[in-house]
């Protein structure tokens, strides 16, 4: 396999801003593409802050924050990406939008460079069928978890065409950035989104009869099951709306086991999505 040392990560979002972090801190060249100005700089402004953070907290050296931003160059166009040996596409959870971000890629990048999905609940297989025939060997999943730089865990998924070799390359590279990466059949949801959602619809539910509050859900959830944070805060942190598109997804996969909640639709329809906005199952401080 290609020996990878740039690094290209679609979509400056939150997933998309930690994983080009991660991969600049392990001294890769990263060039962090999206379409929005306004997005390449709130993405900035993100990577800032948590260098901040970092030093502040003694886990981050002035050096260290230095050569994390030496590392990462933003853009809004694919015009990198033809040095691309890695590109992990990390759009928002639409398949009409990761088709336009795959087709894009698959053109300008080269032949023998891997394409990876940073998709939480999309099939990689129905994803790989945008590509050219013979890049689908290169091609696979790779659903990092949030906040990226602190989650150590990478499901690995491949579709029906990936070669074994790309697919323990990928595992391995996690091992290279300090995570761990774990092969997961290509279902729909694979396997932590599987079982997170149906704890966070139960957790919404027990909310909707009156059962406990969502602060006490989430007490109950850190104090007895050893959660690090409970799942309405990470309902908060995440996203309310992706939750919501996450649970359709496997709602039309395996049926009504995973239908979204009445409540959480309407926090999201009352525009309740999270931390982000200042307002989701807790209120925040948005100064």
């Amino acid at each position: 396999m290609k020996n990878i040392k740039n690094v290209g990560v679609i979509g400056s979002g939150l997933m998309g801003t930690e994983i080009a972090m991660v991969f600049a801190q392990h001294q890769y060249k990263v060039v962090l593409i999206d379409n929005s100005p306004v997005a390449l700089e709130q993405s900035k402004k993100k990577i800032d802050l948590i260098l901040k953070k970092g030093i502040d907290r003694g886990l981050l050296t002035k050096d260290d924050a230095s050569n994390i931003l030496n590392n990462i160059i933003l853009e809004a166009d694919f015009n990198s990406a033809s040095n691309f040996d890695l590109a992990i596409e990390a759009v928002f959870e639409k398949i009409s939008i990761k088709e336009n971000v795959l087709k894009e890629l698959d053109q300008k990048m080269p032949i023998d460079s891997i394409i990876a999905s940073n998709t939480s609940s999309i099939s990689i297989t129905t994803l790989s069928s945008f590509l050219k025939e013979e890049r689908r060997k290169l091609f696979l999943g790779t659903h990092f978890f949030s906040p990226v730089t602190r989650m150590k865990l990478v499901e690995v998924i491949p579709c029906i065409d990936t070669d074994k070799e790309c697919l323990d390359s990928i595992v391995s590279l996690c091992t290279k950035i300090s995570k761990k990466g774990i092969a997961i059949k290509d279902v729909v949801g694979f396997a932590v989104n599987r079982l997170l959602h149906a704890m966070i619809i139960e957790a919404v539910r027990l909310v909707e009869e009156g059962v406990a509050s969502p602060e006490d859900i989430d007490t109950a959830c850190q104090l007895g099951l050893g959660h690090p944070i409970g799942p309405f805060q990470l309902l908060d942190l995440t996203k309310n709306s992706l939750s919501v598109d996450v649970q359709t997804i496997l709602e039309n996969a395996y049926g009504e086991r995973f239908k979204p909640r009445p409540l959480l639709k309407q926090m999201v329809s009352a525009g309740y999505d999270g931390k982000h906005v200042g307002r989701g199952w807790y209120n925040y401080d948005k100064k």
